[in-house]
């Protein structure tokens, strides 16, 4: 794992994206303190959307009742 300061992150930091894509990791310091890593997107796996099976009421799109309707709009 390679380490840089700050300051070079800055001015190199299409050469050191051009790394990570490589599978590099880069530690930017500030000083000789490590503050961020800089690593490759994990692409191996696609990700799933959603996380609950749930379906939309039919009711979804019907206006709101005129109460409801008044505190979402802030009107008292």
């Amino acid at each position: 794992m390679t380490q840089v300061k700050i300051q070079y992150a800055k001015t190199h930091l299409s050469a050191l994206i051009a790394a990570v894509g490589q599978g590099e990791e880069i530690t930017i310091a500030r000083g000789d303190q490590p503050v961020a890593r800089l690593v490759p997107i994990d692409r191996s796996a696609p990700r799933e959307t959603g996380f609950v099976e749930y379906r939309v009421p039919d009711s979804f799109n019907e206006p709101l009742p005129s109460d409801e309707l008044t505190q979402w709009e802030g009107v008292l």
